[in-house]
C-alpha cells in the first residue's frame, strides 16, 4: 500500500488526460478539469470506492462552494486517513485555491494509492457511484450535471456527423470538375474547417501548462522570499544587529538596483585608516613637545637657583661636581 510516494516515483508522471479518464470512468462524472475537484468531494468518494463503508458519504458535500464548505469535506477526508493508519499530508489551504499543479499532484498521489489497493484494475465494476452519491449533500445534482454534459457532448458529436454526412455525399456524386472560383471557394472552407477544429483543443491544452508553470514559478519566488524574509529577520537581532557581518549582509538587502555595494566597505575602511594615521601622528607630535617643554624648564629653573646662590656656594657645588663627575644640570 503506497502511502509515502517520492517526488520522482512515475505516479506525479501521469497526464492529466489518464486522471480525468480515471475519475470519470470510476465515478460516473464528467470533469475536463482536475482543478474541479478541488472542493473534496471527489477526493472521499474515491476513497470509498477502494474501502466501501469507511467513508460517511452523508457528510459529503458535492456543492461547496465556500472555502469553509471545501474544508468540510476535507475533514472527512483526514478522518478516513486516520482511520486507515495513512500518513499523508494534505495541503487543504493550497486545494481549495483551485490550482491546477497542486490539485494534479495530490490526484495523481490518490490514484496510485487507489491502485495500489484495488491491483491497479482500474476501474470498480463492483462499486455504484450514483447509488452512493445520492446520499451525499448534491450529489444528485452533481449526477445531473454530468449527465447534461454528456448528452450535450453526444448531441453537438451527431450534429458535426450529420452535417458532414451531405458534403461527403454531395462530392461523392459529383464527378465532373467544377469551375475554378467554387472549386477554390469549397477547397479553402474544407481547409479552413480542418484546420479549426484542433485549434481549441491545442490552445486549451497550452493555457494549462502555462497556469501550471506560472504555479511553479509562485511556489519558487515565495520559497526564496521565506528565505529572504528570515535572513532579515536575523539581522534584526539586538544582539546582533551592530556586528560588521551583519550590517554588509543588510546593505546588500536593501541596496537599490545598480547601485554598488562592494564598494561603500574599501572606502570606509581607507577613511578609518587616515583617521588613525592622523591620530596617531598628533599624539606624537604633542608628545615631543610636551618632553620640550620641559627641558626648557629644567634649564630656566637651574640658572635661577645658581644666580641666587653665594660665590662660596658655587665654589662648593663646582667642587662637587668635579669629583661626582655628574652635573646636576645632567641629572635633570
Amino acid at each position: 500500500m503506497a502511502t509515502k510516494i517520492g517526488m520522482m516515483d512515475s505516479a506525479y508522471f501521469v497526464g492529466r488526460s489518464e486522471i480525468l479518464a480515471w475519475i470519470n470512468s470510476t465515478l460516473q462524472l464528467n470533469l475536463s478539469k482536475v482543478e474541479e475537484a478541488c472542493s473534496g468531494a471527489v477526493h472521499c468518494q474515491l476513497m470509498d470506492s477502494v474501502h466501501p463503508g469507511v467513508v460517511p458519504m452523508h457528510k459529503v458535500n458535492f456543492d461547496a462552494k465556500s472555502e469553509y464548505e471545501m474544508i468540510q469535506n476535507y475533514k472527512v477526508l483526514q478522518d478516513v486517513f486516520n482511520k486507515l493508519k495513512i500518513t499523508k499530508y494534505v495541503e487543504v489551504s493550497k486545494l481549495v485555491k483551485g490550482r491546477p499543479l497542486d490539485n494534479l499532484e495530490f490526484m495523481q498521489w490518490l490514484k496510485k494509492y487507489c491502485d495500489s489497493v484495488s491491483g491497479g484494475g482500474g476501474q470498480l465494476h463492483n462499486y455504484h457511484a450514483l447509488e452512493r452519491r445520492e446520499g451525499c449533500k448534491g450529489g444528485k445534482e452533481a449526477t445531473k450535471r454530468a449527465a447534461a454534459t454528456q448528452q450535450s457532448s453526444k448531441s453537438s458529436s451527431s450534429s458535426s456527423s450529420v452535417a458532414s454526412r451531405p458534403s461527403s455525399s454531395n462530392g461523392n456524386r459529383r464527378h465532373d470538375p467544377p469551375s475554378s472560383n467554387t472549386g477554390n471557394h469549397h477547397s479553402s472552407k474544407a481547409t479552413t474547417s480542418k484546420q479549426s477544429k484542433p485549434v481549441p483543443a491545442a490552445y486549451d491544452e497550452k493555457i494549462t501548462e502555462l497556469k501550471l508553470y506560472i504555479d511553479s514559478l509562485e511556489n519558487e519566488r515565495d520559497f526564496y522570499f521565506s528565505k529572504l524574509r528570515d535572513v532579515e529577520i536575523l539581522c534584526q537581532n539586538p544582539d546582533a544587529e551592530h556586528l560588521p557581518l551583519v550590517g554588509s549582509i543588510k546593505r546588500i538587502l536593501y541596496a537599490a538596483d545598480g547601485e554598488d555595494v562592494g564598494a561603500a566597505p574599501e572606502t570606509r575602511e581607507t577613511q578609518t585608516l587616515s583617521s588613525t594615521a592622523e591620530g596617531s601622528e598628533e599624539r606624537r607630535s604633542s608628545g615631543i613637545e610636551s618632553q620640550k617643554r620641559k627641558l626648557i624648564v629644567n634649564h630656566e629653573v637651574d640658572a635661577a637657583a645658581m644666580t641666587n646662590l653665594s660665590p662660596k656656594q658655587r665654589l662648593s657645588d663646582s667642587s662637587d661636581v668635579k669629583r661626582t663627575g655628574s652635573s646636576p644640570l645632567l641629572t635633570c
